[in-house]
């Protein structure tokens, strides 16, 4: 497996975690970093979607709750909610993800963790998104803020 593709599935792990119990996410990332053995690459990349999605969470459940027709945010499966929730965040705002990739690696995350119907679920909700907000600039994230402004 790829280290990318491998960083986001330990995102997803970490994103699944923070939706389900009331902890702090410096104490997620803390006690999950105990188990996987991991290379610092595949880490500082799972580290940066995870916090990165959790700090734009704001902007992220709003988009997907629009484009997820008759779906409320809190009825979705859990692991369809985060996986959204992580394309979503990489296709705004992370500029060294090209879209199709962002999509295409949430699919692949909905097939290996979801049931029969996530991936086309997925599929639908990142595609709309994409189509309707992705600009030619994404977004910039806090860290990407502060790296630019130095």
């Amino acid at each position: 497996m790829r280290n990318r593709t491998k960083a986001r599935e330990y995102a997803l792990q970490m994103l699944y975690q923070a939706d389900i119990r009331n902890t702090d996410a410096a104490k997620i990332l803390e006690e999950f970093w105990q188990e996987p053995q991991a290379t610092e690459d595949v880490k500082t990349f799972a580290n940066e979607l995870f916090f990165g999605t959790l700090k734009n969470l704001e902007t992220i459940d709003p988009l997907i709750r629009h484009h997820a027709d008759n779906w409320e945010l809190k009825r979705m499966a859990v692991i369809d909610r985060n996986i959204l929730r992580l394309g979503a965040f990489e296709l705004l705002h992370r500029a060294d993800v090209p879209p199709k990739v962002c999509i295409n690696e949430a699919i692949e995350l909905a097939k290996r963790f979801g049931d029969s119907e996530s991936s086309k679920f997925i599929n639908g909700i990142l595609d709309a998104i994409h189509k309707k907000h992705h600009t030619t600039e994404p977004q910039k994230t806090t860290e990407t803020q502060s790296a630019s402004d130095d």
